[in-house]
């Protein structure tokens, strides 16, 4: 039996590709599937990727990984990063340990980017590092 890691998108990432590649580069969230998928494979891990633009949907996903007995979350929650404390309850209400994963640096970005409530409760953070850091990120989750 492989381990399972969950791979949870929050609001506009269906957009990725199109939606600000100056800022979230060209790569499709569809690539990004693809690319995890094999790597995965390579360490006898099962990915459940997944993308939704609501917050409770989010939260049911991380009250699932915790159910399935998940090995690690990969938590891209956008925008909710800087506002959801759901998120944050739910991080913490869960025994499956969450990377937070950006495609972008928040802490170069706006204000306002600066706090995130997923990094309150996650076990570790990749960003900056484009549709690569999710790769950085299953990684980090094999090694746990």
């Amino acid at each position: 039996m492989t381990d399972i890691v969950f791979v949870l998108n929050g609001p506009n990432l269906n957009l990725l590709g199109t939606r600000e590649p100056e800022i979230y580069g060209s790569t499709t969230l569809a690539d990004i599937a693809a690319m995890l998928e094999q790597k995965a494979g390579e360490k006898g891990l099962t990915v459940d990727f997944r993308q939704t633009n609501h917050e409770g949907v989010l939260v049911d996903w991380l009250h699932e990984a915790h159910t399935e007995g998940a090995k690690a979350v990969l938590l891209n929650a956008a925008a909710y990063t800087h506002t959801s404390i759901a998120l944050l309850d739910a991080i913490k209400a869960i025994d499956v340990p969450v990377i937070e994963v950006h495609l972008s640096d928040p802490a170069t970005r706006e204000g306002f980017r600066h706090l995130s409530y997923v990094g309150m409760a996650a076990v570790d953070e990749v960003k900056g590092m484009g549709a690569n850091g999710y790769a950085v990120a299953l990684e980090k989750a094999a090694a746990l």
